[in-house]
């Protein structure tokens, strides 16, 4: 069972997204918040397994809201949704440690699908998305980021880690990168599992903001 607090300022949309996932013998609805500030105080008090999020709202936003949950600690991870054409804060959830995105006008099972993917550790975007995020997140990274030498975590990695964390940065699925170096999917996701535990990312999107700061993809990458 995996339970969900769903945020967003409007009642018919919390409605709908309440009677969507109550449908699904998997899914339990355990709350409901209009603004951030709610969101975050539900989230301590029902440490629900996913945090569906809407980004505006009055008050304090989703973004913020964010990043109070995911500073805290807890088990709970944060699905943000976004009508992104139109939302100009998507870098600022990748820093404040959003799990993933989907648009607003994802179709249901998609929806079900990211909510089951987020819950078990999974980033979940789609790979054209992801891309366009990459994009969109490329014209914000600082100028005078520091080189990959000065990481002393990149020296944990082997080389073929390190060529993973680059194609993870470059927003490769698992089925792409296997197809890349010849492997089998099963040996990328152990590879990834291990990239990520060597750098200290919760989850691909974390990875994701890890290469675009040391510069091995984006802008001026090698």
């Amino acid at each position: 069972m995996t339970t969900v607090l769903v945020v967003d300022d409007q009642p018919l949309q919390r409605y709908g997204f309440r009677v969507l996932l109550e449908s699904i013998p998997e899914t339990d609805v355990v709350g409901e918040a209009a603004h951030g500030a709610e969101a975050v105080r539900r989230t301590a008090e029902l440490r629900p397994d996913v945090v569906l999020m809407d980004v505006r709202m009055p008050g304090m936003d989703g973004i913020e809201a964010t990043r109070k949950i995911t500073a805290a600690g807890g088990r709970s991870r944060v699905l943000v949704l976004t009508t992104f054409d139109l939302d100009e804060y998507v870098h600022a959830a990748l820093r404040a440690g959003a799990s993933g995105f989907l648009l607003k006008d994802a179709r249901p099972e998609e929806l079900l699908a990211g909510i089951r993917a987020v819950a078990v550790g999974d980033a979940v975007i789609a790979p054209a998305l992801t891309r366009r995020i990459l994009d969109e997140y490329a014209q914000h990274v600082p100028a005078g980021r520091s080189g990959p030498s000065e990481d002393p975590r990149l020296g944990s990695l082997t080389d073929r880690e390190r060529e993973i964390l680059v194609a993870i940065g470059k927003g490769w699925t698992n089925g792409e990168i296997a197809a890349r170096f010849v492997v089998s999917e099963s040996t990328v996701k152990t590879h990834v599992g291990r990239v990520l535990a060597k750098i200290g990312a919760r989850d691909r999107i974390q990875a994701v903001i890890f290469a675009y700061d040391l510069g091995l993809v984006g802008p001026g990458a090698g």
